[in-house]
């Protein structure tokens, strides 16, 4: 294998980093209020599901504990 051939898989992972450190905050910022959003989300319909779920059992006389 030629040392040329080496060397730019050397400098691929350099540039490789040197981007992944290069991360802007407002985009980390972004991602995390992104992700938050979803899991808000997700939480809301959770507690969404479980009073249907409470509800149908109190009408159908089945009390869950």
């Amino acid at each position: 294998m030629p040392p040329s051939e080496i060397k730019s898989w050397v400098d691929d992972g350099k540039r490789g980093m040197e981007n992944a450190l290069r991360a802007k905050p407002k985009d980390v910022r972004e991602q995390y209020e992104r992700q938050l959003k979803d899991l808000q989300e997700a939480y809301g319909e959770a507690m969404l599901e479980l009073r249907a779920r409470k509800k149908l059992a109190s009408l159908l006389g089945k009390e869950e504990t």
